[in-house]
This record gives C-alpha cells, sequence and structure tokens, in this order.
C-alpha cells in the first residue's frame, strides 16, 4: 500500500488513536481523526502538535518532518468524513457492542474493497466481525502502548478474516515502522495470553509465603527482566491487571492455568492498586526496598573451609560453573574435579550439595539421596552477578545454611533465601512462560517466532519463550512442571503437549541408534 494511494481513518482520538493517527501520517498517509467527542479530535492534534515540538527540540525529528505530520492530519465531526477512507482503524472503548455498531455504521460509508481493523486487546475479533456483511475484511490490528515508541502489531486474523486482508495489514504495519506478527483470535492474543505466568508465579510464591515481593522482584530483574512482576504490576495497576487475568480466565472457560489470584483480589478491594493509589506491593514514591548486600566474609569462609570440590554436569551452564569454582578456589592451590555423567547439575563441597533446580525442593533431594546437607539454587540466566534465588533443606546444619550462600558469593551472585519451594522463582517463571507459549503454538495461535517477537517487543522480555528453550532443553522444562505439578497437583502446571513432543523428540536422538548386524 503506497501512502499517498491509502488515504487512513481513525476513530478514537485517545492516546492509543491519536498514536496511531501520528505513525500513519509520519508514515506519509493522509489520515482523518475522528472521535464521538466534541472537539476531541481536534484535540488530540494539539498535543500531537506539542509532542512533536518536543522531539523537535531534542533533535529527533526535523522542523519540516514535524509540519508535514501534522499538516496529514485532519480532524473531522461526522463519521460520514470517513467515506473514501482505504484503512480505518478503530480505537474506542473496549466494549464489543459500541465495536459492532461501529463498525455496521462504517461498512456502510466505506467502499467494499477497504479493510477494517481493530485495535482491541482482549475482545475477539470473530465476534467483532459479527453481524457484518463482510465479515472477512475485518482484523485486529493490536498496537502496543505508547504507540510511536513499541514495534510490536498483533494482527490478529478472526475466523473469518480473509488472508489477503490479514497480509495486506501486515504489509502495511511494516510501512509504518513496526514489527507485526500474525495472530489468530483467541484470548488474550499472543502478548496478553503468555504473559500472564510472569504475574501469576510471582502472586502464587507470595500466596504461599515463599519470599517477599522485593525478592522476587530482583530476581527477576536478575534474569534480564528490566521490572519484576511486583513492581511491574503495581506500574500496570492491579485492578488493569486483576480485570485482564479474569477476562482471559473466564474467556478460556476458567481454566485453572488462568486463575486469578487471591493476592491480587484482596489488594483490589482494599484500594492498594499500586502507582495511581500510592501503594501496592510498595509505598511510593519510595518503591521497592533496596535488599541487603552480600558479605564478601561470607564467601571467603565457605571457600577457606573447601577440602575437596567437585562439579557435577555438563553443559553450558556446568563449564560455566566449573570456570567459576576454579577461579574462587585458585588461592587454595586446588581446583574442582568434574563429573559430566552425574544427574544434575552443581557443586559437590565435601559430601554436600549445592544444586541447580530441576524442580524438586532441596527436602526431597535429601529423601532421594540420604544426603541432609543439600541446598537448591535458582536457574541463572545471565552468568554475571545478580540476585540468585536459593533453599536449603530443612534438616540442613547451620554450617551449610551459610556455606551453600558463601559459595554462590563466590560464583558471582547476590544469594537471596527463599522457602524450600519447588522452581524457586526464575526457573518456575520461564518455565511456566515456556509453556504457555508451547500450548499457544500447538493451538495454531502463532508460530515460534512470532511469539518471541511478541514477548520482547510487547512487553521488552530480555528473550523470547522459544530462545530460552533452545539455551535449555525440553526435556528439562518438562521435568520441572512435573516437579511443580507434583507438589500442586490441578490443571496449573500441566505440561503442554507441544513440549512433551520436544522432549520425547530429544530422548530420541539422544539415544543409541539401533543397528542391524
Amino acid at each position: 500500500m503506497k501512502p499517498q494511494d491509502t488515504p487512513i481513518a481513525v476513530v478514537g482520538a485517545g492516546i492509543m488513536g491519536a498514536g496511531i493517527a501520528q505513525v500513519a501520517a509520519q508514515a506519509g498517509h493522509a489520515v482523518r481523526l475522528f472521535d464521538a467527542r466534541d472537539g476531541a479530535a481536534a484535540d488530540a492534534k494539539a498535543r500531537l502538535a506539542t509532542t512533536l515540538q518536543g522531539l523537535v527540540a531534542k533533535g529527533r525529528l526535523t522542523a519540516d518532518a514535524a509540519d508535514a505530520t501534522l499538516a496529514r492530519i485532519e480532524p473531522v465531526g461526522q463519521l460520514s468524513a470517513l467515506a473514501g477512507s482505504a484503512v480505518v482503524v478503530e480505537a474506542i472503548v473496549e466494549d464489543l457492542a459500541a465495536k459492532r455498531s461501529l463498525f455496521r455504521e462504517l461498512e456502510a460509508l466505506l467502499p467494499e474493497g477497504a479493510i477494517l481493523a481493530t485495535n482491541t486487546s482482549s475482545i475477539s475479533v470473530t465476534a467483532i466481525a459479527n453481524g457484518l456483511q463482510h465479515p472477512g475484511r475485518l482484523i485486529g490490528m493490536h498496537f502496543f502502548n505508547p504507540v510511536p515508541l513499541m514495534k510490536l502489531v498483533e494482527v490478529v486474523s478472526g475466523l473469518q478474516t480473509e488472508p489477503a486482508v490479514a497480509a495486506s495489514i501486515f504489509e502495511l504495519s511494516k510501512t509504518w515502522g513496526k514489527v507485526p506478527v500474525h495472530a489468530k483470535s483467541t484470548p488474550g492474543f499472543i502478548v496478553n495470553r503468555i504473559a500472564r505466568p510472569y504475574y501469576a508465579e510471582a502472586l502464587a510464591l507470595l500466596l504461599e509465603q515463599a519470599t517477599e515481593p522485593a525478592v522476587i522482584d530482583a530476581c527477576l530483574r536478575g534474569a534480564g527482566f528490566r521490572m519484576g512482576p511486583c513492581e511491574l504490576m503495581d506500574l500496570i495497576g492491579h485492578d488493569t491487571n486483576l480485570a485482564v487475568t479474569k477476562s482471559v480466565y473466564e474467556a478460556n472457560f476458567f481454566d485453572k492455568r488462568f486463575g486469578p489470584s487471591l493476592v491480587q483480589a484482596e489488594m483490589v478491594a482494599g484500594g492498594l492498586l499500586g502507582r495511581k493509589s500510592g501503594r501496592g506491593f510498595y509505598a511510593y514514591p519510595a518503591g521497592a526496598p533496596a535488599l541487603p548486600a552480600p558479605d564478601p566474609a561470607m564467601a571467603h569462609a565457605a571457600v577457606q573451609a573447601a577440602r575437596e570440590v567437585t562439579v557435577h554436569g555438563s553443559g553450558a551452564l556446568a563449564e560455566w560453573l566449573a570456570e567459576r569454582a576454579t577461579a574462587a578456589l585458585a588461592p587454595q592451590g586446588f581446583g574442582p574435579a568434574r563429573l559430566l555423567t552425574s544427574a544434575w547439575t552443581g557443586l559437590e563441597v565435601d559430601g554436600v550439595r549445592l544444586m541447580l533446580t530441576s524442580g524438586l525442593t532441596a527436602a526431597e533431594w535429601v529423601a532421594q539421596s540420604g544426603i541432609t546437607d543439600v541446598a537448591v539454587f535458582d536457574r541463572p540466566v545471565h552468568t554475571e552477578p545478580g540476585t540468585l534465588a536459593y533453599a536449603v533443606a530443612p534438616a540442613a546444619s547451620a554450617a551449610w545454611q551459610a556455606q551453600a550462600a558463601g559459595w554462590l558469593q563466590a560464583l558471582g551472585f547476590a544469594p537471596q533465601r527463599v522457602a524450600d519451594t519447588p522452581g524457586l522463582v526464575v526457573a518456575r517463571t520461564l518455565a511456566m512462560l515456556v509453556n504457555e507459549a508451547a500450548d499457544a503454538v500447538l493451538q495454531g495461535v502463532c508460530d515460534e517466532a512470532g511469539a518471541d517477537a511478541a514477548m520482547k517487543l510487547g512487553v521488552n522480555y530480555p528473550a523470547g519463550p522459544f530462545e530460552w528453550l533452545a539455551r535449555w532443553s525440553a526435556s528439562e522444562v518438562v521435568a520441572l512442571l512435573q516437579a511443580l505439578d507434583g507438589c500442586y497437583r490441578g490443571e496449573r502446571y500441566r505440561v503442554s503437549p507441544w513440549l512433551q513432543r520436544c522432549a520425547r523428540a530429544e530422548r530420541t536422538a539422544a539415544a543409541p541408534q539401533n543397528r542391524a548386524p
């Protein structure tokens, strides 16, 4: 679609509609902006002029480009003024009846080849199209706020959306400087569906008093996320986050995987909505409290006390542990032994164990091994210094409890002790994100590349779920989810059939091949 041949209309002059109008105009399209409230479209253009002037002042936009963008946007006072538009993007209230009514009016105004796009974030595109004479030309075009800055556009096809319409909007999004991903109209589309475990696992840990919000946030920031889930829910607003969770839960016929949290429901009932109310998980403007700094003396004491150290396991993480343990032990004049064939990854120090979580608790490892002094540590996503959760078996000696924290410091982490809960913090969260993405692919909501792009661009994840899976393994993720399911039971931690197939394929590839004599 060439801009000069493609007049764009935007209905709704709020934050999202004005942003959509801006990116379309900056791409060279003539844009008609309509809002049912008198004067709203003109006010939106005036605000945009101020925004563009600010960009010019900062050197991010030329004055000529700002003037040209504004000149292409025409506020109009009547819906009939949108006649002749090639594409109309709706950005009105999230209400099915209101959207259906609007699109029926637009259908009567526009030429047969015009495309109708909805910016809905949660309503079924199939349902919105119901009642149109030509439902095949309705498509979801879900932008993210703020529209001019966020690159992702979910191009959402309903059951009757014509493939050519989806392809046209996909290409149009690219000309607007966006990164489009195809999605099927299912509850939450891609981002709002796959992201649910990021909040849900934090809330589940808080419900069972496994740790504090500040620890959860620090651990996930240590894994590369820009914001932890608790501070992010405070920013979004707990009322908004709970409403989205309820919407996805109800739309999935009350699937327990998407169930809302009693912790968050109680906060909303009490008016603890986050930043906008002055208090959520944290009090504002102070925000999250700082965690205690690690004590270097603990690392020194743990290493000094070691007489025999073995690094167990194979793979990149085991290799990294061996390098770090070698560096830590160098002043002692000896290095760690290696046991590549071990069924677990971690350190054995004078007969006691510091183990990478597989989903089993430290207490479960004690029951299996007969060794009392066991600690488990969370999955390091980055091998740079950062906060890392760990747990110690309830019956472990006081000496080992201190040494476990000391060894994690010696390896370069800021350890934070949590309750002996399966999967700890990061590992269980990433496993659930991967599992949800796997089900989305299984159900045809998106493909693997689309899921990765959507989560990185839509919610600024440090990696996509399938990128994490590539660094991990389907077998390990399945084992961790099964451990969670074994602890909690119910539907929440059921393993995606897509992941199960991947795990079987891994085992088949790793097994010795039968050879004919």
